[in-house]
């Protein structure tokens, strides 16, 4: 049988063989071609049965090939044989019906034939209880070849047939199809592996998107044989004895669309008269992936603005109703765990840059409001606003120069919001978002992998930050464990420094081997064991004995977690194309695979007991720093000039937020990722200026859009094919955009605080390993990963890439090492103080 790709009833006649590429002789293509030419072919027979089409294809045959009256009889009865299917059956369901069906206890030699005695339903309720039809793309039509060898026929009968219209033709199909080609074959002996070619060769001929459409639209002979010959000039011959014919050719992961096997076909460029229509195609295909509308001039002010609005409106009832999917459910908690913790990361950076002005609580409170306002209006929704390193760096520069010169530094900092709002305005009427066409795939390159090695790299720091708030116990010692104890004392004062000192993970009397027992005892009249270590310091006491300060291996366990997070995220992830368990479970374990980690590491970390650092959000709705209020007024606190110098700090803000925001949106809408309702570059830049004039007002922080997150979102949302033929791998379809799911995040986000008990149980260790999968899943995303690989292999083993085969080896080498040392010197600048003009260097 063939969907896509041919597959083989094994030698035991119990299963199909795994679906492979069919390979037949060429030979075989020019005897069916012989066929065709000059067999029986009747093209739109109006016929409603499957006897009808026998009878009429029995009678019309030419004068040279017809058959005797006799012969005829006994061609229909053996057509109008009922067919008996073949179907993969588990052991205990094929013993029962060896047992309990005669009809199919008697073995043929010909297996797939009934005999005469066993009634059609039989094959008619294996057609409604066949699960294969799930495997068949909807609207699909069967074709039927009939193929064999008889004793009383003198010379070969054929047939080729194509109905006015789809008929269902009985249990003649496996599956309960409508049909519309026939092709029959039938000969005397001593020639069947000659027949079988042919009939391969015919399925093979009706499998080909091409070849169908010539066959459905000839009206005749010619026509069918002239869509032959296109489809052998086609043809790709393997010489013999350089491969095993007997060996099946594994089914590839993408095939070439038939409109590009049109542009490329020999006999089209001779029609077209272009002799590099190939290769135009290529050129056209490697273009820039934005070249469409959305970047086109309008010359009007807000002309851009305008025609974001006019392309978003009709999809907006949408963007909400096609978020009705679990896997929607699962992108939510995944980007929201993620959201969380970056804005726990960069709330307490904040907090520690500014005093406390801004801090965590404002971070949350910002987010989840800039974020929602964002996903409602914004032309790309799933965008995820997030607080960037740049923006970072700058409000430090600005708090401090805010201090040195003794100016309010909110004040000041809503001024410059303020003007910050007020160019990208001018930006969005002035249509300066059209430059994003000039951005290249070096620079979104760069970028990405930028944002992406600074996700690994923070996520690697904070569990190395972990070791030093939670020391792993070097110097323990098994052997020494009757020493070890710690005690409340509650009268004596505490040891002299010098006197006790550091060891074990906890003090030591100066001067000891911690290797071995102590040689004294502290002894104090009031000390209490009952007491936990709180209780004792709480009550003016301090601790005395050789394991005080003893931690347990938490540092160990946490970078456990991390690993395992990381790993089983990348493992589930891929689970889509594993081999195990069936389609539907293999796609709900990845579409929840980071879920799914969460909850096992938050498990594994329960059932272990200790006391890894966990998950902390503010519970409390009050700004971190008391001296500062929810209202930031404009004047009072500085001179009256502060608002109009303030221009200056905000154009170097405007750069960095127009790059940031315009960087990350070229790279979401990329023309690989399919996606259907278009962008909104002027509205998104709209949106973020606005929302600087709420934020500056508020002291919340300034967001832009958050490249890494904004891609693990989209990822989150891959939609692919759910029905594929056997061998064929999930189509990817495009991403399921809509604007719920960055809302839900957002709404969690402001409701963070009254869900801090729920979320205290999550482990940090686990959301950074959810962070490094990030991080590399943005980073393998880019095409320079690919080219990074290429460089560390011989050729010899280097993919068949496809622009290794347009471009020399040697300058795809070199674009990748400027990429690199750019790379570099952007890693560099990030480090110092002159981080806030990165996107500029990008």
């Amino acid at each position: 049988r063939w969907i896509k790709f041919e597959e083989k009833v094994e030698d035991g006649g119990v299963r199909w063989s795994a679906p492979h590429v069919p390979a037949l002789p060429l030979h075989s293509l020019f005897q069916l071609r012989t066929c065709l030419q000059k067999g029986t072919m009747l093209l739109d027979l109006d016929a409603l049965s499957f006897k009808e089409i026998i009878d009429k294809a029995l009678s019309e045959q030419p004068e040279e090939a017809e058959l005797r009256p006799e012969l005829r009889g006994h061609l229909a009865a053996l057509l109008l044989c009922q067919p008996r299917h073949q179907t993969t059956k588990s052991l205990l369901r094929l013993l029962a019906e060896l047992a309990l069906s005669p009809c199919q206890g008697r073995h043929s030699t010909q297996p797939w034939l009934l005999h005469p005695e066993c009634p059609a339903a039989a094959s008619l309720s294996f057609q409604l209880r066949n699960q294969f039809k799930k495997k068949v793309p909807p609207g699909a039509e069967a074709a039927h070849i009939a193929v064999g060898e008889v004793e009383f026929l003198e010379k070969p009968f054929t047939a080729f047939i194509r109905l006015r219209r789809g008929v269902a033709l009985g249990s003649l199909a496996e599956v309960a199809l409508p049909s519309r080609f026939l092709f029959i074959l039938l000969g005397p002996r001593a020639k069947v592996k000659a027949y079988h070619e042919v009939g391969r060769a015919m399925a093979m001929l009706l499998t080909d998107e091409l070849f169908q459409r010539v066959a459905r639209q000839a009206e005749h002979r010619e026509d069918i044989i002239a869509g032959m010959e296109a489809f052998l000039d086609e043809l790709t011959v393997l010489p013999p004895g350089k491969w095993d014919p007997s060996a099946r050719i594994p089914p590839p992961s993408c095939l070439p669309s038939s409109h590009r096997r049109t542009t490329t076909h020999p006999s089209d460029r001779q029609l077209h008269g272009d002799g590099d229509t190939s290769t135009a195609g290529d050129r056209a295909g490697l273009g820039h992936p934005r070249s469409g509308e959305e970047l086109e001039r309008t010359g009007r002010l807000f002309g851009g603005l305008l025609r974001d609005i006019r392309r978003k409106a009709p999809w907006y009832g949408s963007d909400f109703s096609d978020a009705l999917h679990p896997q929607c459910l699962s992108a939510v908690l995944y980007i929201y765990l993620a959201t969380v913790t970056n804005a726990i990361t960069f709330g307490g950076m904040l907090g520690d840059a500014t005093a406390n002005m801004q801090g965590v609580l404002e971070n949350f409170l910002g987010t989840a409001f800039a974020g929602s306002i964002f996903c409602l209006f914004s032309g790309q929704p799933l965008t995820i606003l997030s607080s960037t390193g740049p923006v970072l760096v700058f409000e430090r520069l600005l708090f401090s120069f805010s201090q040195d010169h003794s100016l309010d530094y909110l004040e000041f900092r809503l001024w410059i919001g303020l003007w910050v709002a007020f160019f990208g305005v001018v930006l969005v009427a002035t249509e300066a978002s059209h430059l994003v066409r000039y951005f290249t795939r070096f620079t979104e390159e760069g970028f990405c992998a930028l944002i992406s090695l600074i996700f690994i790299y923070d996520s690697l720091k904070k569990m190395r930050s972990l070791a030093d708030a939670f020391p792993i116990n070097w110097q323990y010692r098994l052997d020494n464990v009757t020493s070890y104890s710690c005690t409340c004392n509650l009268s004596s004062p505490a040891p002299a420094p010098g006197q006790v000192g550091e060891g074990l993970g906890g003090p030591q009397v100066s001067g000891h081997d911690p290797s071995s027992p102590p040689a004294l005892s502290l002894q104090h009249p009031a000390t209490l064991a009952g007491l936990s270590r709180t209780q004792c310091l709480a009550q003016g006491g301090h601790l005395l004995g050789t394991s005080c300060q003893y931690v347990p291996d938490v540092t160990l366990l946490s970078f456990l977690l991390f690993g395992v997070t990381f790993l089983s995220c990348t493992a589930f992830k891929r689970f889509r194309s594993s081999r195990y368990f069936p389609a539907a479970v293999r796609k709900l374990v990845s579409d929840f695979a980071i879920i799914l980690t969460i909850l096992a590491s938050c498990a594994i970390d329960a059932t272990l007991g200790l006391e890894t650092p966990k998950l902390l959000v503010p519970s409390e709705l009050k700004p971190t720093n008391p001296a500062r209020g929810w209202i930031i007024f404009p004047f009072g606190a500085n001179p009256w000039w502060v608002c109009l110098a303030s221009a200056v700090p905000a154009v170097l803000v405007t750069i960095l937020i127009f790059m940031d925001q315009q960087i990350t949106a070229v790279i979401l809408n990329r023309r690989e990722y399919k996606l259907q309702k278009g962008a909104g570059f002027h509205l998104d830049l709209l949106c973020v200026s606005l929302l600087m004039v709420v934020t500056s007002a508020t002291g919340l922080p300034w967001y832009v859009s958050a490249t890494v997150i904004s891609l693990a979102h989209m990822e989150s949302l891959r939609k692919e094919s759910v029905t594929s033929a056997p061998g064929e791998h999930p189509e990817f379809l495009g991403i399921r955009e809509q604007r719920l799911t960055g809302l839900a995040v957002f709404v969690l986000m402001g409701v963070s605080v009254f869900m801090a008990p729920v979320l205290k149980h999550i482990p940090m260790p686990v959301l950074y390993g959810v962070f490094l999968h990030m991080g590399v899943a943005a980073l393998n995303s880019i095409q320079l990963t690919d080219r990074v690989r290429l460089l560390l292999m011989p050729a010899k083993h280097q993919p068949d890439l496809p622009y290794l085969r347009h471009v020399p080896l040697r300058r795809v080498h070199l674009f990748t090492i400027i990429q690199l040392l750019c790379l570099a010197l952007l890693w560099v600048i990030k480090s110092t103080m002159a981080a806030i003009i990165f996107p500029v260097m990008v």
